[in-house]
């Protein structure tokens, strides 16, 4: 058996044909069976099993001309796109008019105009803006699933789960010029539908869900993040309110049921809303799916009890 000669440590663990080469490694050592090939001209010391790695082991082979757009695009940029990521899932690339998009295994290229996008770097990665990564996927969406996605892009919240850091800010504003400059596109119906539905300040994509749960069930809508102030002093901001009737409704993730801390602030939080007369309403994914209804008759019946 051949002794396999160890790569160059500046290689990295994905790497295209032509840096294996200009590195001297040569052809019988980079298609060595200990070496994978997620990707047409690649080479990795290990498969990709995350959608992270998948990018890390595609980037070495992206030209000067070409970016991330699409789902891709959306989950470079922390975006709750509805579907889960899975291995079978194609990179999306996009390139300018004249060049014609990739069309090898596991690569979705398409052509967008410079014009209709911004280009920006998330982890190493070029990739078109926020609004650009919504408009290339939207034919994909149904309307409340791009209600999400729109709240996801329009919050300032450092808190949102999954976001990147230092990401563009973007109002309804931005969404509406852009849509200008689109004009038609595959699911700009869905996009001009969720736009008016959209709402700053939410801090995840489960907060979105709930009002549009409530709102699709004939109830008034709610505040988002609404602050409940006692003087000068925030009691609490709660993630669903309707401050006149001072009902509050609180989705519970994980992290509520997993972190002791969180859990004790929780308690104590909702002990204070009580104590100022507060009706608080807590939920879980269940009250979002086969408990929707048992939620919704509470939550008619605290509307009531205030109002009758």
């Amino acid at each position: 058996m051949r002794h396999r000669i160890a790569l160059p440590a500046h290689l990295g663990q994905s790497f295209t044909l032509q840096q294996a080469s200009a590195a001297g490694v040569g052809r019988w050592r980079r298609d060595t069976v200990d070496l994978h090939r997620p990707f047409r001209g690649i080479r990795s010391t290990s498969a990709p099993q995350t959608f992270a790695e998948t990018i890390a082991c595609h980037r070495p082979g992206l030209k000067a001309d070409q970016l991330y757009v699409g789902r891709t695009a959306v989950r470079l940029w922390g975006m709750p796109h509805p579907k889960a990521w899975s291995p079978k899932e194609p990179v999306e690339i996009a390139v300018p008019p004249d060049r014609t998009p990739p069309r090898t295994a596991g690569v979705k290229g398409r052509r967008v105009a410079a014009h209709r996008f911004t280009t920006c770097r998330v982890d190493g990665s070029p990739v078109v803006d926020p609004i650009t990564a919504l408009f290339s996927c939207a034919q994909e969406l149904a309307v409340d699933e791009a209600v999400i996605l729109l709240d996801a892009l329009m919050t300032s919240a450092s808190n949102y789960p999954d976001l990147q850091p230092g990401r563009p800010i973007v109002s309804a504003a931005d969404v509406e010029e852009r849509l200008a400059i689109w004009r038609s596109f595959p699911g700009h119906r869905t996009i001009r539908a969720a736009l008016s539905r959209a709402r700053p300040g939410v801090e995840s994509p489960k907060e979105s869900e709930t009002r549009m749960l409530l709102v699709s069930s004939g109830l008034p809508e709610p505040v988002v993040q609404y602050e409940v102030r006692d003087r000068q002093r925030v009691i609490a901001r709660v993630d669903l309110a309707y401050p006149e009737l001072r009902i509050a409704i609180e989705y519970e993730g994980d992290g509520h049921r997993s972190s002791k801390d969180q859990w004790r602030r929780d308690i104590q939080r909702q002990r204070e809303l009580e104590d100022r007369g507060w009706i608080v309403i807590r939920l879980t994914q269940q009250d979002l799916g086969a408990g929707s209804r048992a939620l919704l008759s509470r939550i008619r019946r605290a509307i009531l009890s205030r109002t009758a």
